[in-house]
């Protein structure tokens, strides 16, 4: 694909009535990727290119195959769903099939940008949480409809003087759930991978953008109220105590050259991020939730994609975030300062450097804390690479005076393998940490491998973990042990009825030590399906196999634990069903059955969503586990119930509420917020949250906040 400079000014009103679009080259021909990757789409698209001094532009016109009844889930940027109308391209503008930047836009010209990572492997390899500055429009025709998208070079890093991206685009459409990509995509792949793209051929080389400042002020005024409870968890109501105050900070964006993006931030405030969705916990082990903090996204896979899953050295959300030990519950740890230096040095050369300063938090006795992480990766061969990563916590406030009195470290190197066509993906690494009391035994190591076909795919994994490995600014959710595991998936395509893709599996994962052999395995025997209608249906039978290192309580409620040193083994059954999202109502039902340690457990869990479109979602999440475990444990119901409202009044005014019950936290949590995007990336909060005992709704704590944040190019 072809693109030359614009001839005529470019007027972003969707109709590409500019005589430069109708001299520019198309791409056309998209293929099917999903009922099927062997055909060409029935919903034709149509895509053309072209650019100025400031913008790449795009514009595409997509034809329908029926009636103009387009599938939005609300009018809120950022939307995702297989069943949703959209148009998407990603360019990988270091023509190196690892990283890419992604812009979408649906018919109700609702925009959408991320980044993905990992060359696309694998589902998950896609963040939609990052935004820049860009701008779209979208119109609707009699059997089509039309978009044009303006980027700016200065939203996005690029090699000076390339001429030559790699690129895809896709499209899907909801009346018949079509999936189609320009460049031919197999469907044992996501839509996003990287590894199956096109090129776009730029008529000259490009230029530096030039100057590349945006500053994002930030004012801010809040009231917080605590008490009503006891940290203890006894009767008696503390004293309720509130403050207000108000606060302000910056953060910028400075491009250092078009490749790399300087950071900074300066008393920061993430009031805006919405809160976490609580969740069931029956594991023994913490729980893992993603950053969503912005400062934190861009090139994020550069520092927290060492490692593996449930694994990581290096974890951005412990930056900001502390624990007060007294009662149990995180806190949050004020951060001064911070600079982040990321991106590419050249083709085959990226970096990350990261400062964070965090304040003291005298009523923890949490010392001033310095955070540091330096990564360093270079390609080889055709998609793979080899990565560098050191990790610094520092204590900046010891009582010696000693400049390395408390401090926990981390040095890793990483090696990613990724085939020219993406089915080999694979890792290994090693990793050690280093603290004050220098013990040994401090290390994480694993090697993993999978290989993904049109018919198979096979996973396997090793890691080894020492007793005293200690990433403190990691998530590593347990050390001392041996792990293996294997999976073994067939794919089925049948031609005709229900299901479009049948792919049974069996795997088996496994823990030991040298002490007990082995802890822990599961093994399990299912099916997973894709159904013609966008609908999925699950099913597998599982294994079970633990043993206790120390005391537990199954039920997570304050019943008799099982003693340490005794093991269980346990089958159980598990389901799940996916609606077709292209309704209005729409559902998820998940279950599971059969035996848990010395007794049973029955769980039903899910999310029934409504969709009354354009405007907005409303959705209720739930989950309940029935256990009953023999005398002397105890038995528990456990409920998890979270209606949520998502309204957007149009494509810059959007409320959120949702309440969660909880019972196994014993906690009822409202949290309202409304954000009105008066200008591009540019806003104002008002976020309001309550947190309640739900017995007999005494107040445990309240918050509001209003917040406003600038966008402000230089």
């Amino acid at each position: 694909m072809r693109i030359k400079k614009a001839t005529d000014p470019i007027i972003l009103d969707g109709l590409m009535t500019e005589s430069t679009w109708q001299v520019a080259d198309i791409a056309k021909d998209y293929q099917q990727n999903f009922p099927s990757d062997s055909i060409s789409a029935n919903a034709l698209t149509e895509m053309r290119f072209t650019y100025d001094d400031k913008y790449i532009y795009i514009g595409a016109k997509m034809y329908n195959t029926g009636a103009n009844d387009y599938v939005t889930p609300s009018l809120r940027r950022d939307f995702r769903g297989g069943g949703n109308d959209m148009f998407v391209v990603h360019f990988d503008t270091f023509d190196d099939k690892t990283n890419a930047f992604q812009f979408g836009i649906n018919p109700f010209g609702v925009r959408r940008e991320g980044l993905v990572s990992n060359g696309g492997g694998n589902r998950g390899d896609l963040s939609l949480d990052w935004e820049n500055k860009w701008r779209g429009e979208a119109t609707q025709h009699d059997g089509y409809w039309m978009v044009e998208m303006a980027i700016p070079f200065k939203s996005i890093r690029f090699k000076e003087g390339g001429s030559i991206w790699n690129i895809n685009s896709y499209r899907i459409d909801s009346n018949t759930g079509e999936r189609s990509t320009w460049n031919p995509i197999p469907r044992n792949f996501v839509l996003y991978s990287l590894a199956h793209t096109g090129q776009l051929i730029w008529d000259k080389p490009l230029k530096n953008p030039g100057a590349n400042i945006a500053v994002i002020p930030y004012l801010s005024a809040n009231m917080n109220a605590n008490g009503g409870y006891t940290p203890t968890g006894e009767t008696d109501v503390l004293p309720r105590s509130s403050d207000a105050a108000g606060d302000y900070g910056f953060d910028a964006k400075i491009g250092v050259g078009p490749a790399l993006n300087l950071d900074l931030t300066v008393n920061p405030d993430f009031s805006q991020v919405e809160v976490d969705r609580q969740v069931t916990n029956l594991d023994r082990f913490e729980i893992f939730f993603p950053e969503r903090r912005q400062f934190f996204l861009e090139n994020a896979d550069l520092f927290g994609q060492f490692g593996a899953d449930g694994l990581r050295p290096f974890f951005s959300r412990r930056i900001g975030v502390s624990r007060d030990e007294s009662t149990g519950t995180n806190i949050q740890n004020k951060i001064n300062f911070g600079a982040r230096l990321s991106g590419k040095l050249n083709n085959n050369w990226r970096i990350g450097v990261l400062n964070m300063q965090a304040a003291e938090e005298s009523d923890i006795n949490l010392p001033k804390l310095n955070y540091t992480v330096a990564a360093l990766q270079r390609k080889v061969f055709s998609r793979s690479n080899i990565g560098l990563i050191f990790i610094n916590k520092q204590d900046l406030n010891n009582e010696n005076g000693s400049a390395f009195n408390q401090y926990n470290r981390v040095l890793g190197v990483d090696y990613n393998l990724a085939s020219a066509d993406n089915v080999w993906n694979g890792k290994i690494f090693y990793h050690q940490s280093f603290d004050k009391t220098d013990l040994d035994d401090a290390y994480a190591t694993a090697a993993s491998l999978s290989y993904s076909t049109i018919d198979w795919r096979i996973e396997a994994l090793a890691q080894q973990v020492g007793n005293n490995y200690n990433p403190e600014v990691g998530f590593a959710r347990r050390s001392g042990y041996n792990r293996g595991s294997l999976s073994i998936t067939k794919n089925f395509y049948p031609e005709k009825g229900a299901f479009q893709q049948l792919n049974p599996f069996v795997s088996v994962d496994f823990f030991e030590n040298d002490l007990n052999g082995t802890t822990d395995s599961e093994y399990r025997i299912g099916l997973r399906s894709q159904l013609q209608n966008t609908g999925r249906i699950n099913a597998s039978l599982v294994r079970n196999f633990i043993y206790l290192f120390s005391d537990f309580d199954p039920t997570r409620e304050g019943n008799l634990e099982l003693p340490e040193g005794n093991d269980y083994t346990f089958t159980n059954f598990e389901a799940d069903y996916n609606s077709d999202t292209r309704k209005k109502l729409y559902y998820t039902i998940r279950t599971s059955y059969g035996e848990y340690f010395n007794g049973d457990r029955f769980s039903l869990g899910g999310a029934l969503n409504y969709r009354f479109q354009p405007y907005g979602l409303i959705s209720l999440n739930y989950n309940y586990n029935n256990i009953r475990l023999p005398e002397p444990y105890g038995d528990a119901d456990i409920i998890l119930f979270g209606p949520r409202f998502d309204i957007t009044f149009s494509k810059s005014l959007f409320w959120t509420t949702f309440i969660q019950y909880n019972s196994q936290i014993d906690n009822l949590n409202i949290n309202s917020r409304l954000q009105w995007r008066f200008k591009p990336v540019s806003d104002i909060f008002i976020a309001y949250t309550d947190n309640y005992f739900p017995n007999d709704f005494i107040n445990k704590n309240r918050a509001l906040v209003i917040k406003l944040t600038y966008w402000l190019n230089l």
